[in-house]
């Protein structure tokens, strides 16, 4: 496995472009493949990130950071829609955080409110999709959630990992790797 730092096409050599091998995969513990429970994994890398203009780390959040009607945005290479294409330019999306009753009435046996976020794109046009799952959902350039599910064919309403909800397993699992 290997992660991309700071490309904005994935198809050219960018300057700003790093490739890193990852030395280990940390899934969380309670991670529950078939109702997506504790969907967070932390990586690894085989060396440090370089950091430029175009590499930074993000905050963690402190708390709670995109909660209510907040807007809050996603980027990256996967599919525009359900059947649509890879893209080679990275995309970003803004999504408004929702109810959570919206994602309990449609994810019934998946959607926790202590550890999802619910959120949807306003104009129903784009959203996360097949090849985003892993990316950062941010409101003031910290990570609030990280993509993890929503209907195949629906373009509007998605599941993210509620970061803040597994802060104490990140602070410990990092201590310890």
């Amino acid at each position: 496995m290997k992660v991309t730092l700071g490309a904005h096409n994935i198809k050219i050599q960018e300057e700003s472009k790093q490739i890193i091998l990852v030395a280990k995969a940390i899934p969380h513990p309670r991670f529950n493949n078939e109702t997506l429970t504790s969907d967070i994994m932390l990586l690894k890398l085989e060396r440090k990130a370089l950091r430029t203009e175009a590499v930074r780390p993000l905050r963690l959040p402190c708390s709670e950071v995109c909660e209510g009607r907040d807007v809050c945005s996603v980027a990256g290479w996967g599919k525009m829609a359900p059947n649509g294409k890879f893209p080679n330019v990275l995309q970003e999306v803004e999504l408004t955080v929702q109810k959570d009753q919206e994602c309990e009435s449609r994810f019934p046996c998946r959607y926790k409110k202590v550890t999802g976020i619910c959120v949807v794109d306003p104009k129903i046009k784009y959203a996360s999709f097949k090849g985003d799952s892993g990316g950062p959902l941010l409101r003031n350039k910290a990570v609030a959630g990280i993509v993890s599910y929503g209907f195949k064919n629906d373009s509007a309403l998605r599941v993210f990992t509620r970061v803040s909800s597994f802060l104490s397993w990140i602070e410990e699992t990092m201590k310890y790797n």
